[in-house]
């Protein structure tokens, strides 16, 4: 975690090219997560479908001289929620229960302006999972702490001071995480890779 934010800060630093050039705000959104569940070992979860998540954070956009692009780093704290169907191994009896993962992400993203209010952007999305936490007592000892990468590409418009975008963001890596079946006391495996659609909006200072 301390690396991630120690990274935001230098990233922050690094486009610090003139105070005319840098615009920053704050933002938020909601997020809907397409793919929750995988690689799930004993068939001891599934379903996966998911429901509606949230995210807000803060952004810095700053001008690349001669590119006539953008970089913008951002710090977004996201709640993503699923409905997933437990099956304890010794039970014939499934279980439908929330599970709902809290992360940090870090995107920077390389952008360029249209039509002077209009953009498109791309670059990569760091991110670090706080917890993940399922709704039933069947269920004790999540661990889903990780660090994964992903990719983010979107458009948007801005409108003065506000401005509305859209984003995919797909992962690249895998987010290894695992629970304990209460029922039998046995730990079970599973993925919890990020693939989701994100709207947000904006406001700039």
């Amino acid at each position: 975690m301390k690396k991630i934010i120690l990274m935001t800060f230098l990233l922050i630093g690094g486009i610090q090219l003139s105070k005319a050039q840098v615009n920053y705000g704050i933002k938020a959104g909601v997020n809907y997560n397409s793919n929750s569940f995988s690689d799930v070992k004993n068939d001891v979860l599934s379903g996966g479908e998911s429901k509606t998540g949230f995210h807000a954070g803060v952004w810095l956009r700053g001008k690349i001289p001669i590119l006539g692009m953008y970089i913008q780093p951002e710090l977004v704290y996201t709640q993503l929620n699923s409905d997933v169907i437990f099956k304890p191994n010794t039970s014939s009896v499934t279980v439908k229960t929330s599970y709902t993962l809290n992360k940090i992400d870090v995107p920077v993203l390389l952008g360029k302006k249209i039509f002077k209010f209009g953009r498109v952007f791309a670059g990569p999305s760091f991110q670090y999972i706080i917890d993940g936490d399922f709704g039933t007592d069947e269920i004790k000892d999540v661990e889903a702490d990780g660090f994964s990468m992903g990719i983010q590409l979107g458009a948007g418009v801005d409108l003065g001071k506000f401005g509305i975008d859209v984003r995919w963001e797909r992962a690249f890596s895998d987010t290894e995480s695992s629970l304990l079946n209460k029922t039998d006391a046995s730990e079970v495996s599973f993925d919890t890779r990020i693939n989701q659609i994100i709207v947000g909006l904006s406001y700039k200072f």
